[in-house]
Parts: C-alpha cells; structure tokens; sequence
C-alpha cells in the first residue's frame, strides 16, 4: 500500500502525543490523525505505552459515528483485503461481541456450512472474563488454525468453512490493538469495538455478515441502548462498506449453555451438534445461522431457513462437516467420538447448594471470572491460556435443586486456584422460593 507525498509531508509533522493529547481533551481526531496512529501502531513507531494511551483516551472521552468509520477504514487498509470471488456460493460470517460459555461460534459454522453456506470464519483470543473462539479450537489436537490466505481458499473450496485466527495479512492493526485492551482495561468502548470487528469483517472478504450482540452484566455493553448503538453502528458501517450485515441483540446476564472453559466447551458444541446441547445454546445458534442461511440467498426467510438448519441439525450434518473443517486444518477428528482425546483436568470439585429452592439467577460475570482463575483465560498479554480446566453448570436457572445437589463441577489442576474458583461460584448463585420468570435470549434485531 503506497502513500502519497502529501500524506507523507502531513505525517513528518504529526506527533503521536499531539493525537493523544487532542483526544484526551475531547477533540474530535482528523481522519488524517486516526490513518496516522493506525500505520504507526502497524509498522511499530507508536510504542505501546502511546498506543495504551490514546486507547484510554477514545474509553473516556469517546468517539462520534464519523470518527469511528474512519477507524475501521484505516485499519482496514493497514493489511490485505481477502478475495474469494472465485468461489461459487456467498459467504457469510457471524461475530459475537463475546460472552460467557459462549461458543456458538463452533456450532453455527458448520451447520451453516452443512446448509451450503460458504463460511470464511477468523475469530479471536479470549478478551477478559469472556472465552476466545481460537483458544478454545486450540484445546483440538492438532488443530491448524494459522492458515494465509491461499490455504483458506483452498479449504473453502474444498470443505465450505474454514475456521482460523486472524492472519497477520488481515488487519494487522487491529491485532496489536486487540491485544492491548484485553490487558489495559480498554475493552468497553463502543468505536474500538466496532472499529476491532468490523475492519477484520470488511477485509475478510466476505459477503455477509450476522453480528450477535451481547448486552447485561457479563457483556462488555451493560446496557440494551449501548449495545443497540454499537450494533447499529457496525451495521451501518458493514453496510456501506459492502458487507450486507445486520444484527441481534442477546441477553448475557447468566452462562448460556452449561460448559465454560475451554476443552468443556468444544464437547458442549460436538453435543449440541448431536442433537443433545443444551436448548439455549442450541436455539442461539441455529437462530444466527438461520440468518446467515436466508443472507446468502439460500432461503428467502428467516422461518424456511431455521427449518433447514434445523433438518440439517437433526441429520447430523452440522458435526459431520465439523469433523471434515478437523480433519481437513490437521486437527484429530476422532476427538468427535472420543472426548477423552481433548486435555482434561485431573482433578474436580463440587460446589453444592446449601439450601433447597429454584436456581433464580447466575451471575455470569463471576463464573467467566472463576475460569479465569482456574487458568482458562488470561490476565495479561502473554499469559498462556490453559485449554484443560473448566466448569460444568449443573444446575441452570429455572432449576428446583435441594440442600447438597450439585451446582457447578469444577475441573482444575490447582487447588489454590480452585479455592478461589469456589468462592466466586458460591457467591454467584441466587437461590429462591419461587422459580424466576423466563428471561428472552435475543432481545432485538437490528436490520438496515
């Protein structure tokens, strides 16, 4: 990517202290600023530490509509945009702004895939308490996930779905500022996340794109008017860059599904593609990938859509084509019937109810915390993620449970972190009397 004498005469005289100073201020930046701070982040002549900074500057003072677009754009630009033109059939991807026990990512694709939907799917790394989609692929032996761009042609030709990290080639901006706020308490801002996803979507290549957005105590946007203004933004931003997108919002105030870990949430998914997950779990993804069917043109409804999904789901379809994406990026595909090939802790704990009554809440935000403790995420930068320890939701809300039945398996190697495991589970659990009234899952749909 060339730039012109201009830019570069405008850039000589640009400092990166001046851009931080101007949006710690509550400035609004140049287009000209933001393209500045996005290529010296990529080419390593913005420091961290300047990077951290400007960071924290757009969490507290924000960014308008017009400043954010411009930062998708730059980062966009910062690397390759992907091509599969030559690839009969749309392709469409879906993206979760991250949650806890969050893992449709593993089911969606390759129903969606089964139902032939052609699905370039790069996701990313555990941002705080929430889990990443590739840390929980890597608990697959084997399993490829940094595939360029000629090896994700190939296994979309081949197989219809590719599931891989994000290349170096793809928003490599982006990847340096990921990393970044995972550890410097910089997730939460609406610009950074639209600007985070939505650079890697429009340079993927992809024709469509499904955005699932989460919004409650355990999401980064706590609020549905947060997270309505994030979702319409990146749909409005998909779409004028392209990329058809739109978008729902969903509940994350409790675990969705039963599993939150790493490995226990690649068996949760292979389950659910069995036709035995949980029914939450299991009414999200075939609900996201019913859009993702109707959007590449497949079905002409949401409804004709979920009905295919839904065969190709009790078909067994959907982990057939799993077991063919592991296979084909190198993975064991035997760990589809054998879940004793995944990492496994070896040591479990229960934490019981101490009285009797209805499960009425979970508070989701302190399980993804208890598996962070046990070291299925990560504090800092180069903290390594632990694939096998986890937990296993045994009694969900809406649950009678007694005095001493079981509520949550803990799955760990380390008995100090378990402890402290323990203590965030008991403390998340609110038992009453009374059943609670049934919470909806998905809230809104955001269609332009």
């Amino acid at each position: 990517m060339g730039v012109e004498p201009d830019y570069t005469l405008r850039f000589a005289r640009m400092r990166a202290v001046d851009v931080i100073r101007q949006k710690r201020d509550g400035l609004a930046l140049s287009d000209e600023a933001i393209d500045f701070f996005v290529r010296g982040v990529t080419d390593g002549s913005i420091p961290d530490y300047q990077a951290t900074a400007l960071l924290m500057a757009v969490l507290w003072r924000g960014m308008s509509d017009e400043e954010a677009a411009w930062l998708t754009q730059a980062m966009t630009r910062s690397g390759d945009r992907a091509d599969f033109s030559a690839i009969p059939g749309a392709k469409v991807d879906k993206h979760s702004t991250g949650g806890v026990g969050d893992k449709t990512s593993l089911i969606l694709a390759p129903l969606a895939a089964a139902c032939g939907v052609i699905v370039p799917m790069m996701s990313g790394r555990a941002l705080g308490h929430t889990g990443g989609t590739v840390d929980k692929l890597e608990s697959i032996p084997g399993l490829r996930l940094s595939l360029d761009l000629d090896e994700m042609k190939r296994a979309l030709g081949k197989v219809g779905c590719v599931l891989i990290q994000q290349t170096s080639r793809i928003a490599p901006a982006d990847k340096k500022l990921y990393a970044l706020r995972d550890v410097t308490a910089t997730v939460e801002s609406v610009p950074l996340i639209c600007a985070s996803i939505m650079s890697k979507k429009i340079a993927e290549g992809i024709d469509g794109l499904v955005l699932d957005v989460k919004t409650g105590r355990a999401a980064f946007m706590k609020t549905v008017d947060d997270a309505r203004r994030l979702a319409t933004l990146m749909v409005t931003i998909g779409n004028k860059s392209g990329v058809r997108s739109e978008a729902l919002l969903t509940a994350m105030n409790v675990p969705l599904g039963r599993a939150v870990g790493n490995s226990v949430e690649v068996i949760e998914s292979i389950e659910t593609l069995k036709g035995r997950g949980p029914r939450d779990l299991e009414d999200l993804s075939v609900a996201l990938a019913a859009r993702m069917v109707r959007m590449a043109g497949l079905e002409p409804t949401n409804a004709a859509a979920e009905s295919r999904v839904r065969k190709a789901l009790a078909a067994g379809a959907g982990v057939e084509k799993f077991r063919e994406v592991i296979e084909h990026q190198g993975g064991d595909p035997k760990v589809i019937d054998d879940y004793n090939r995944l990492p496994t802790a070896p040591s479990r704990e229960v934490i019981t109810a101490p009285g009797g009554g209805f499960v009425a809440d979970i508070d989701a935000m302190a399980i993804g915390r208890a598996s962070m403790a046990l070291g299925a995420g990560r504090e800092k930068a180069e903290d390594a993620i632990d694939p096998a320890p986890g937990l296993w939701i045994k009694a969900h809300v809406g649950d009678r449970v007694s005095a001493g039945d079981p509520l949550v398996e803990i799955l760990y190697r380390d008995k100090r972190r378990s402890a402290e495991a323990a203590g965030l589970i008991a403390r998340a659990y609110s038992i009453e009397d009374a059943p609670p009234s049934p919470a909806s899952l998905i809230l809104e749909e955001i269609v332009q």
